[in-house]
């Protein structure tokens, strides 16, 4: 079940008593909302996009140690190591959505805790907590594949954006402006992280997503170049991906380049494929990083972590989209593995 009444309230109270919070979050439209939601909440705070693994471990004590937080929080991220939690030395947030795990002296909120097949997205819980800027927290949901109950009066709101008779997050996110924002959002992250950030912090200010969607202003016509830059990219890549020949239940696409597209083409791929195993990957260092989609009766994760064993190789995620890493050589052997599971 989603959480009650009183953990909204614990994490609202939590950010409203933070002077100076440091907030780690994942790099995709749904840890971005997340953490906009909280810094705009109170206009304070520094931002810290954890990629390409959501992990937060020792290697991220340096920021505590320069930026000196009073409190640290952590969004959309799957693994916050027990190291970090104590040597931290702040008390410590984690707001996730991602199978729960159990760690000492942190608040931990996670709608997976008292029931595993829940799915609200962690942007959903912090408009929850805090009920301001709909549309964020809309674009976190629909980003994440999920429909809020708050679709509606965004709806209204919002009605050139987004229409209410709409009822599958896909198609929310594949035929609307606000499927748009979600992959300006997304897109915006992708390259050098100094540059990503410029854009994140052009998003702790704007007032409207017209500023952004539609470049009524210069900061939101700045955030629209770059994603520009990155769909011009994304576009390409897409078309050959569209082309890849599916082979029984499973669509295989892996590519070279330097920006990771692999989550956005996996989710559309699916989106047009809705009945096959969509995996797309990237070759980068002697590996091949993926991801991996599923619909119905295609339950990617239970089949993943089998496929794993016994493999150089590691993996995880939600029921339907996961993603993972293996050795370039040990790749065909991976897919004839996961093959086999399904």
């Amino acid at each position: 079940m989603a959480l009650n009444a009183k953990q909204y309230d614990q994490i609202r109270e939590e950010i409203e008593k933070s002077d100076r919070p440091l907030i780690f979050f994942h790099d995709d439209a749904d840890g971005l909302s997340s953490f906009l939601l909280l810094y705009r909440h109170i206009m304070k705070g520094k931002g810290i996009m954890v990629k390409p693994l959501p992990i937060v471990d020792e290697k991220y004590l340096h920021y505590v140690e320069e930026y000196s937080p009073d409190r640290i929080f952590v969004v959309d991220i799957a693994v916050v190591e027990q190291e970090f939690i104590d040597r931290a030395g702040k008390p410590v947030v984690w707001i996730d959505h991602h199978t729960p795990l159990k760690r000492k002296n942190v608040l931990y909120f996670n709608p997976r805790s008292s029931e595993l097949s829940d799915s609200e997205p962690v942007s959903y819980v912090c408009y929850k907590a805090l009920k301001r800027d709909l549309w964020i927290a809309m674009t976190g949901a629909i980003g994440d594949w999920y429909m809020p109950d708050f679709a509606g009066e965004f709806a209204e709101k919002y009605p050139d954006l987004f229409d209410a008779k709409i009822k599958k997050p896909e198609e929310a996110l594949f035929t609307t402006k606000i499927g748009e924002l979600v992959k300006v959002f997304s897109f915006i992250l992708k390259g050098a992280s100094e540059e990503a950030m410029k854009c994140v912090r052009i998003l702790q200010k704007v007032e409207s997503p017209y500023e952004i969607i539609s470049s009524e202003t210069p900061r939101g016509k700045f955030v629209y170049k770059r994603y520009d830059y990155f769909r011009k990219l994304y576009d390409a890549l897409m078309e050959k991906a569209k082309k890849a020949a599916a082979k029984g239940n499973f669509l295989v696409y892996i590519y070279r380049d330097k920006d990771s597209f692999t989550g956005d083409m996996s989710n559309e791929l699916l989106f047009l494929h809705p009945d096959k195993v969509v995996i797309v990957g990237r070759e980068k260092q002697g590996e091949v990083r993926m991801s991996l989609r599923g619909a119905g009766k295609n339950k990617v994760l239970p089949k993943l972590k089998k496929a794993l064993e016994g493999m150089d190789g590691y993996g995880g995620g939600h029921e339907y989209a996961c993603g993972a890493t293996v050795k370039k050589k040990d790749f065909d052997s991976f897919i004839d593995k996961l093959r086999e599971e399904f």
